[in-house]
């Protein structure tokens, strides 16, 4: 900054300020609005002896400061003074004049240089220093001179009729300037106080009306200047009244009446101290309502200037701004799991307050937007919402992981965003949960909006009330808690003014939070309320002075958010607020000062806090991260050496490349094996009912004709209820076990086992949801029932492939029988003695019963297969003769097993007979005692098992492999997309340190290309 010297003084302000007006500064410079801050001058003390020197530090010089008065031109003739003409010595008052004439053109020229010297020097040092508002102009500006050839370009520049098309109306801007010059013009003439300050510098600035056409810095230093000199005159009243000794203590007999001059001198000083006190507030308000609409010109200007920007040649290189750079970085480290106690202590605002306080209009009046889900008296905000402001050429909002773009400007905009916002603070909060720790980020860009970070916290509440979760005010505490606990967070307190300030609790937990108060900043909201119910307006004073409460903070504001109307809109809640104060009596009784108010104040004061904590804390946490990622680098290298890292979305995407794979590995399966899988499967699903419920029952009867009607109506009944669906279950566990085959195999090639969960996961998942075609069904039943009506064995290979069948298939049910016998009478003689082994009396038992219906069995080879009665009490009786109690029950059981071993038995001789009888099945039997009419039914069932297998190989690999391929697709696609579910199936620590390192380095990437856009702002 450019700054003035303590011997030189301020021509313009001594030019538009009469040396008799006798002004001091004393208004602290905090206190002032930031525009007056910048338009105060350092005044000399040591060029006027009689004005009392500056008090405040030195000022900063705007961009609106005047000019350097030119000095006043000497009138003609001042060069010399007129002589008489004389007619004598003609020649020698020649010579004489001539070289007087040289002195004075030599005097002149050393003199004007001099002039012209200081007078460039002063206006030098009054030029204003543009570092300050380098963040107006935009980036790639700055880039112009590194990357484009400034020379060429201006050749190429167009003619500058074309360039004048594309610049703001300054004519029209010169209109609204001479506009707020002629009303603040016309409002001074009408306060008397202001006269004579009007009428002393309006000489000076009627001079100069040609050479300066803005003049809007003189009525800002006039008014400046009449707000100090009233705020003197009011201290200097106030002084008086307390400096003047009290009258002495009355006598006991009744107090004199005061005279009347005494009488009239103090209500001359008061009505002075109060005319004073109106005159400072209208004069106030005079200078907030220029510098608001100088405020205005300058947002329409730069939104212009935005505009154009966004049609710049920079827009081949896109370039984010600063605020969401850093943005960007908060919103990594929101889902960053933060190892080897690195914390984030990077800087943003978080508002808190209790239920209903305000806190989200505050946080709307900032943003400039009724950008949140609104409820009276019903909890809202369920969960965290950060909420990045910056600067744009046009207000819209989006979020994060959305390329919507909201515009703020329309109504139907705003209320789809609300019921977005709405939606996801629902969607995050878990099944029994009031509240959800898991932040909603929000960006929000407009004209005007000052930039920060803010992260908008559930209020605290006192009680839980129905609807609730039980553990719902710990949670939010908790919450609110973890974002405060911050050192470099900003704490926003929101404080309900139409509420009694004894039942708040934020301010407790705020106090715990920061006891210094170094990082708090006090909102009291409804100040309009506050004022309309309470008794005594000075409580509110106390209040926003910090007195009221033990919490200490950087500075205390009061703001109005509204009549508490959902419909109302910013611009009218902006007017309501302004007018509210302009006529409260907080302001004009000095309760309040000026810069405490509005919420204009409180986000200039907000975002000003945010940056300083920025500035200050930013480089550190980089070094932090930069320490975190050596330490995981260097545990990456130890324990994983030869294996890149890949975090668990690479991992995902890897493991899923080889389960498709694998999948399409399944359509290589060779239709051979595909049949035989299937022919094998299908009878051990279905021998045990051919057996148990077809062959044996249709073999009990006594001659050709009843067994074939008795086999071809259970075939029947079989095919219709039962065949069909026991072919599909086979043919889906089939592809089942190939799939996991398949998995398993490829395993083996150099298989990462981190993805055996994963695999299994979705191995499980295809299946459940893979459903088979229905109308395969009835194809497949029809298919089946023709195949079991044809009897005709063509030639002698299919009838030895039958008896081969049904050989097997009789000595595998033989072995298993046996088996059973065994295990009812226990080991026999050569294993007691062999093992040291005994029965015990249950085999006992069953062994007398066995050795009683094996002797039955001898003398009735031809047995049916169920004993009489008769029989079993016959056998009964026996047992009891050798001391054997047994139950009837366990009679026929053993009975079961035996006969069923004898019909075994018989039925292979049977079967060993008809290896030679395909000639007499040629001939239908005639003419022979042999029948093998159960050697047509195991070829019946064996072709059956042929054909079926047939068909449902060409189903499963026709359709069923690639609707498996599908399946499989649609539950990875699903598991992608859900991060719960993919952290429980990709786990491990080396899964994690791949994880941390990804985050660690991206957060440090983004925070040293925040530092570096950060330093060139500065």
């Amino acid at each position: 900054m450019l700054r003035v010297g303590s011997k030189a003084a301020c021509m313009a302000c001594r030019n538009l300020v009469s040396t008799n007006m006798g002004v001091r500064f004393r208004v602290p410079l905090q206190k002032l609005h930031p525009l007056s801050r910048a338009i105060h001058h350092r005044y000399s003390g040591n060029a006027n002896p009689q004005r009392p020197p500056h008090r405040s530090a030195a000022r900063y010089f705007t961009s609106m400061s005047r000019l350097p008065m030119r000095p006043p031109k000497p009138p003609p003739g001042s060069g010399g003074r007129g002589h008489q003409q004389q007619r004598n010595f003609w020649v020698a008052r020649l010579a004489a004049r001539l070289l007087k004439l040289r002195y004075l053109l030599l005097g002149s020229a050393v003199g004007g240089g001099y002039t012209a010297k200081k007078t460039y020097d002063e206006w030098k040092d009054m030029l204003p220093d543009f570092s300050e508002y380098n963040w107006v102009i935009p980036d790639f500006v700055w880039e112009l001179s590194e990357h484009i050839d400034l020379d060429k370009l201006a050749k190429a520049l167009p003619e500058i009729e074309e360039i004048a098309k594309l610049l703001p109306d300054l004519d029209k801007i010169g209109e609204n300037f001479t506009f707020l010059k002629s009303l603040l013009s016309s409002e001074t003439t009408g306060d008397p106080p202001l006269k004579a300050t009007d009428s002393s510098a309006s000489a000076t600035q009627e001079g100069n009306d040609k050479q300066y056409k803005k003049g809007l810095l003189g009525e800002l230093i006039l008014i400046q200047q009449q707000i100090q000199r009233h705020e003197e005159e009011v201290r200097r009243a106030a002084a008086a009244n307390s400096a003047r000794p009290p009258p002495p203590e009355p006598a006991p007999s009744p107090p004199p009446n005061p005279s009347p001059p005494q009488q009239k001198r103090k209500s001359s000083d008061k009505e002075r101290l109060d005319q004073l006190q109106e005159e400072l507030l209208r004069t106030q308000l005079k200078y907030q309502r220029m510098l608001e609409r100088l405020e205005k010109e300058n947002k329409e200007l730069r939104k212009v200037v935005l505009q154009k920007d966004d049609k710049g040649i920079h827009r081949r290189k896109v370039k984010k701004s600063l605020i969401d750079l850093y943005s960007e970085v908060l919103d990594i480290l929101s889902d960053y799991d933060a190892n080897y106690n690195t914390q984030d202590h990077l800087p943003r605002v978080v508002v808190v307050g209790d239920q209903s306080a305000g806190k989200t209009s505050v946080l709307e009046m900032i943003a400039q937007a009724r950008i949140f889900p609104r409820g009276s008296g019903e909890m809202m905000t369920r969960s965290p919402v950060k909420v990045t402001l910056s600067e744009g050429p046009h207000h819209v909002a989006m979020f994060k992981d959305s390329g919507r773009e909201f515009d703020l400007t329309k109504e139907e905009d705003l209320a789809a965003l609300r019921h977005e916002i709405e939606l996801r603070m629902r969607k995050s909060v878990k099944e029994g949960q009031t509240v959800s720790c898991e932040t909603i980020s929000l960006s929000v860009k407009g004209p005007g909006i000052q930039r920060m970070v803010l992260v908008d916290l559930p209020g605290v509440i006192s009680t839980v009330t129905a609807g609730m979760a039980s553990d719902t005010k710990e949670t939010i505490f908790k919450i609110s808690k973890a974002y405060m606990q911050n050192p470099n967070a900003i704490i926003l307190c929101i404080q309900d003014g139409s509420v009694d300030a004894e039942r708040s609790i934020v301010t407790d937990l705020v106090s715990q939070m920061d006891p210094q108060g170094k990082r708090t900043i006090f909102v009291l909201t409804k100040v309009d309320l506050a004022e309309k119910n309470l008794a005594s307006p000075n409580r509110i004073q106390q209040i926003v002075e910090g007195k009221l409460f033990p919490m200490k903070a950087l500075g205390y504001f009061a703001v109005v958010t509204g009549k508490g109307s959902s419909s109302e809109s910013i611009d009218s809640i902006k007017d309501y607020e302004e007018d509210f104060f302009q006529n409260s009596r907080l302001l004009k009784d000095g309760m309040l000062k000026a810069h405490q108010v509005t919420t204009k104040n409180l986000s200039l004061a907000v975002s000003d806090c945010f940056w300083k904590m920025v500035r200050e804390s930013v480089e550190q946490q980089a070094d932090v991260f930069k320490a975190s990622r050596f330490n995981l680098e260097t545990e990456w290298k130890n324990k994983y050496p030869r294996l890149r890292e890949l975090d668990r979305n690479e991992l995902f995407e890897k493991a899923k490349n080889e389960i498709l794979d694998e999948v399409i590995s399944l359509s290589q399966v060779t239709p051979q094996h595909w049949e035989s899988i299937l022919q094998k499967k299908m009878w051990e699903r279905v021998s045990t009912h051919v057996i148990e419920n077809i062959y044996l029952p249709a073999a009990q009867t006594m001659d050709s004709g009843t067994f074939n009607t008795t086999v071809d109506i259970k075939l029947k009944q079989w095919t219709d209820k039962q065949l069909p669906h026991k072919a599909l279950e086979v043919a889906w566990e089939t592809l089942q076990e190939e799939f996991a085959r398949f998995m398993a195999e490829y395993k083996g090639k150099d298989q990462d086992d981190i993805f055996d969960k994963l695999k299994e996961a979705v191995k499980d998942e295809s299946i459940k949801r893979h459903k088979w075609n229905e109308r395969a069904m009835d194809s497949l039943r029809v298919i089946q029932h023709n195949a079991l009506e044809d009897r005709s064995i063509t030639d002698k290979p299919q009838w030895d492939a039958a008896i081969q069948f049904m050989e097997e298939t009789l000595q595998s049910r033989l072995r298993d029988t046996e088996s059973v016998i065994k295990d009812m009478v226990g080991p026999g003689w050569r294993q007691r003695w062999m093992n040291w082994t005994n029965r015990t009396p249950d085999q006992h038992i069953r062994n007398e019963t066995k050795n009683e219906l094996e002797r039955l069995l001898k003398l009735h080879d031809e047995h049916t297969a169920y004993l009489a009665n008769d029989e079993v009490t016959t056998v009964r009786k026996n047992l009891e003769g050798r001391a054997v109690e047994v139950d009837p029950v366990l009679i026929k059981d053993t009975w079961h097993q035996l006969y069923r071993r004898h019909f075994l038995q018989k039925a292979l001789s049977h079967c060993n007979l008809c290896k030679r009888g395909f000639y007499y099945y040629q001939r239908h039997f005639v003419d022979s005692e042999l029948e093998c009419n159960d050697v047509v039914l195991f070829w019946r069932i064996q072709r059956m098992l042929v054909i079926t297998g047939n068909t449902l190989r060409q189903q499963l690999t026709n359709t069923e492999v690639r609707r498996l391929e599908k399946n499989v697709k649609e539950v990875l696609d699903d598991f992608g997309e859900d991060l719960e579910k993919k952290t429980h199936l990709i786990t491990g620590r080396r899964v994690q340190l791949a994880e941390d390192l990804k985050k660690v380095r991206e957060i440090q990437e983004k925070l040293e290309a925040f530092i570096e856009a950060l330093h060139k702002e500065k």
